[in-house]
């Protein structure tokens, strides 16, 4: 089982497995260090990152993420703002208060190497980190995997096709499940909404005020991004140019729906801006909420928004439903695929996001759990085989574009959903293993290596 605050995490951008997953490993060695005594003999760490951490690493920042780690510092906590200057801060000085607490010298060329030689031994996104004393002794040697959504393995919890991270650890939750099937049979055999039977597996963890507040939290994270993004001009941050337009799409079509001849397909540039703004957002470093990954995370926020702005009767319980709907059919994508697009491209990220988002307002729709995981069928079945091809290495062109798309795909799959009686040919499960399949066969140049597709084509134009 994985929890909602597994699936929805409050973070930076530009990624949740290239920037938060290594800031989490940085904090994980640090912690390590600690146990094993050994953190005061420390006197340099260096980082090697493997696979699609060096390809793309880059441009998704990765080498700032590894040093705020190193800082202390976590993903949910930094003020985005204060980063450059902290960054910065330790290039000139040469020198890295080591969580926190103690000076030692780092030379960023020389400690965060972006190895493109070494294939990963494991999953696509792999960083060692290694200790040294003094004399050059190593201390301490880790490798770790960031598998998506800023989950983080060891090279010994590590398993191919295995779920990695977040589960509902240790806790005996009363309703298990790890397949849409099972979801489904439980639900009719306890008479339980989706929703209920999820925050049941919930509560066996925390009180429900902490799940009431904690989903709260998170709808008020995602609203203020959208709101901060449709707030902002100029041009985002990278070298791509790109500038900003979810402030001016947003103003226009607020424009068009004064006017007497607007055409009723013109909502979608709403929709379209409340997710463009988020992923500019995060391509910018701001802060996110990772739904499940950085890179999707503008999807379910926009289509919240669309259920609170334009759907008659909307209100903060049906909030709740709705992600408390979408982690079931995220849980089971973790568990049963992947939501990484190192591991699987885009239809593991965007995919997932849509699927989750269209389960998430067929529920808060009213939908029975059929037509809810029928609503996640059509998005994610409609999103197989997208490769994860981010031109420069950056999280921009195409993704921005892309949630944008996710997000009407979920809308219109909630809309043919709540259209039938749940009955269909394609089951949940049977998407899922197509698209773990589909990813098993992408080559690694479409899956976040920047090495084919769009980014290989843009560039060569």
């Amino acid at each position: 089982m994985v929890s909602i605050f597994d699936i929805f995490k409050i973070g930076i951008g530009p990624s949740s497995s290239h920037t938060v997953g290594p800031m989490v490993a940085a904090g994980r060695f640090l912690t390590r260090l600690d146990r094993s005594r050994l953190f005061d003999q420390v006197v340099r760490i260096e980082c090697r990152l493997m696979g699609s951490l060096a390809f793309t690493g880059k441009g998704h920042g990765t080498d700032r993420a590894v040093l705020l780690g190193l800082m202390g510092e976590r993903a949910a906590d930094i003020d985005p703002d204060a980063i450059p200057a902290m960054i910065d801060g330790v290039v000139k000085s040469g020198t890295i208060k080591l969580g926190g607490r103690r000076d030692i010298g780092l030379d960023l060329t020389r400690d965060v190497v972006f190895d493109y030689d070494t294939p990963s031994p494991g999953h696509p996104n792999a960083m060692r980190l290694i200790a040294y004393g003094a004399g050059n002794c190593e201390l301490a040697n880790r490798l770790y995997f960031s598998v998506g959504g800023g989950f983080v393995v060891t090279e010994e919890q590590y398993v191919a096709d295995k779920p990695a991270g977040g589960e509902i650890g240790g806790a005996i939750v009363p309703f298990p499940f790890q397949s849409g099937d099972v979801l489904l049979e439980t639900c009719k055999r306890e008479k339980l909404s989706i929703a209920e039977l999820v925050l049941k597996n919930e509560r066996a963890i925390r009180p429900l005020e902490d799940v009431d507040d904690g989903i709260d939290r998170i709808f008020d994270a995602m609203m203020s991004c959208i709101d901060r993004g449709l707030s902002q001009d100029g041009i985002l941050p990278g070298g791509l140019k790109v500038r900003r337009r979810a402030k001016g799409l947003y103003e226009k079509a607020l424009n068009d729906q004064s006017r007497n001849l607007t055409f009723p397909h013109q909502c979608m540039d709403r929709i379209s801006a409340f997710a463009i703004a988020v992923n500019e957002e995060n391509a910018a470093g701001s802060r996110v909420v990772t739904s499940p990954t950085n890179g999707a995370a503008g999807v379910i926020p926009a289509v919240l928004r669309y259920y609170m702005d334009m759907c008659p009767g909307a209100d903060r319980g049906g909030v709740h439903i709705f992600l408390l709907s979408a982690t079931a059919f995220g849980g089971i994508i973790k568990t049963n695929a992947s939501l990484s697009g190192a591991e699987v491209g885009c239809q593991g990220e965007v995919g997932s996001a849509s699927a989750m988002g269209a389960a998430g307002l067929c529920a808060a729709l009213g939908g029975t759990p059929a037509q809810i995981e029928n609503a996640a069928e059509i998005a994610l079945e409609h999103h197989l085989g997208m490769t994860c091809d981010p031109v420069g290495g950056l999280v921009q062109v195409p993704c921005i574009e892309r949630n944008a798309m996710g997000a009407v795909k979920a809308i219109n799959a909630a809309s043919l959903a709540l259209a039938g009686d749940g009955e269909h040919i394609v089951s949940f499960d049977t998407v899922v293993e197509t698209m773990r399949q589909t990813g098993l066969d992408l080559q690694s140049k479409y899956k976040e290596t920047s090495q084919g597709g769009l980014a290989v084509t843009v560039v060569a134009c």
